[in-house]
C-alpha cells in the first residue's frame, strides 16, 4: 500500500518489514525491550533510510541496525 505523506509516497509495507526485521534482530541481542511497543527511533531511522532511497527491505533493516547499534556506543 503506498501512502502520500508531506509530498512524500511511502511504500508502508516496505517500511514495516524491514521494522519488523531490524526489531526481532535488537530484541534477540537485548538492545531493546522484549515487549510489543514500536521503538520510535528505530522507525524513524528506517523511515529516513527509505527517504534516501534505499527500498530494499532487508537492506533497509541491516542499515538500521547498523546505525541503531552505533548510537548506542556514543
Amino acid at each position: 500500500m503506498l501512502v502520500e505523506r508531506e509530498l512524500h509516497v511511502m511504500n508502508v509495507e516496505v517500511i514495516g518489514d524491514a521494522y519488523a526485521i531490524a526489531s526481532n534482530y535488537l530484541r534477540k541481542t537485548g538492545a531493546i525491550a522484549d515487549t510489543l511497543a514500536t521503538n520510535d527511533r528505530l522507525l524513524q531511522i528506517i523511515v529516513e533510510l527509505f527517504r534516501c532511497g534505499e527500498f530494499n527491505k532487508i537492506r533497509l533493516a541491516n542499515k538500521a541496525i547498523a546505525q541503531f547499534e552505533a548510537a548506542e556506543l556514543v
